[in-house]
């Protein structure tokens, strides 16, 4: 039941940071996403060790969207702190995510490979949804493709082994109750 409620509140938070920000809102994202973070925590049998990944993610994802603006291959239609910095709603999104490493996307640690692929594709095709909804602006768009695809290919398992290290444990049960 954990692994249906995570896919279906990550689904919840991403349509509402994304139409948010495409409809001048961007601050409806990052609200809906802190509701979703508030259960998932609840239901983490260590919030404290769970935040930390999330806040790492943060992180990570609030560099690696940056640079995609920085170097002019994207813009956002809202929520901009600065002209070369990722909207504070896609950080919150980045924040979102990183409540699915220890969830619905569980499945694929110690599968590199898979995750990578995944990453390779899934990656991409999730900005592009996110453009065809008004929340992104592709300006370089084949450069800003190739780097999202590179980019996640690298980050999805990188952050699923960070997700391993920092809990310890191999079933979504021990984990979450």
């Amino acid at each position: 039941m954990q692994i249906v409620r995570n896919f279906l509140l990550f689904q919840i938070g991403w349509f509402a940071s994304v139409l948010g920000a495409a409809n001048g809102l961007p601050w409806v994202g990052p609200l809906v996403v802190a509701g979703v973070v508030a259960v998932h925590l609840r239901y983490a049998q260590w919030p404290a060790t769970e935040a930390s990944l999330l806040l790492a993610c943060g992180a990570i994802g609030t560099v690696f969207d940056s640079m995609l603006v920085a170097a002019g291959w994207v813009s956002y239609s809202s929520g901009m702190f600065a002209p070369a910095f990722a909207p504070y709603w896609i950080i919150a999104m980045w924040c979102l995510f990183a409540t699915t490493l220890n969830v619905s996307l569980r499945w694929m640690r110690g599968r590199p490979l898979i995750a990578a692929v995944l990453g390779l594709v899934a990656g991409p095709l999730t900005y592009i949804g996110g453009e065809k909804l008004g929340g992104i602006i592709f300006i370089e768009q084949t450069a800003a493709l190739a780097a999202l695809g590179i980019g996640w290919a690298v980050m999805m398992p990188a952050l699923l082994k960070l997700s391993e290290l920092l809990d310890g444990c191999t079933s979504s049960e021990e984990v979450f109750s």
